[in-house]
């Protein structure tokens, strides 16, 4: 019975890279000069953390960071930023951590949308996944073609396809 599975995955290469060029230009602009702003990334943690010396710099390092994550085909979705915190010397930390897998919600509304949309096909949850299967390949396509207009709330991809 053909299937193929709906996952939310980010390529950590390219996030590395992507956030190594942030730090680099940061680095050299003339408006960050002088200053402790920085951007460190944590590949075991799946963790971005950023430090700048005030809220004006703090959007400006948001700014460059998702401009290389999108250079990058990195889906800005994938990002969860957490609430900003004051450090001492008036310096502000954030920290914004990459949502891999399909959450509890997200998965819900995957297998909603699936639902509402009449097509003949089954979907179920499967840890941080969705399994989609059909009797039709064309059911299964018109399924990938109805979720990419959707927003679920997370980036998909469409993996692991069996005829």
């Amino acid at each position: 019975m053909p299937s193929f599975d709906i996952v939310s995955e980010v390529d950590m290469q390219e996030v590395d890279n992507a956030v190594n060029q942030a730090a680099k230009e940061i680095g050299t602009r003339f408006d960050f000069r002088g200053g402790k702003s920085n951007v460190e990334w944590s590949r075991e943690e799946k963790l971005i953390k950023i430090i700048a010396d005030d809220d004006m710099k703090l959007r400006s390092i948001h700014q460059i960071l998702e401009q290389k994550l999108v250079k990058r085909n990195v889906d800005l979705r994938a990002l969860d930023y957490a609430p900003e915190q004051e450090m001492s010397g008036n310096l502000l930390k954030q920290s914004v951590s990459l949502k891999i897998g399909l959450d509890k919600e997200a998965a819900k509304k995957v297998t909603k949308a699936i639902k509402n949309s009449k097509i003949k096909v089954q979907a179920q949850i499967q840890d941080e996944q969705v399994r989609v299967t059909s009797k039709k390949i064309d059911d299964l396509q018109g399924v990938m073609q109805m979720l990419r207009g959707e927003d679920v709330g997370a980036p998909l991809q469409f993996v692991n396809m069996r005829s």
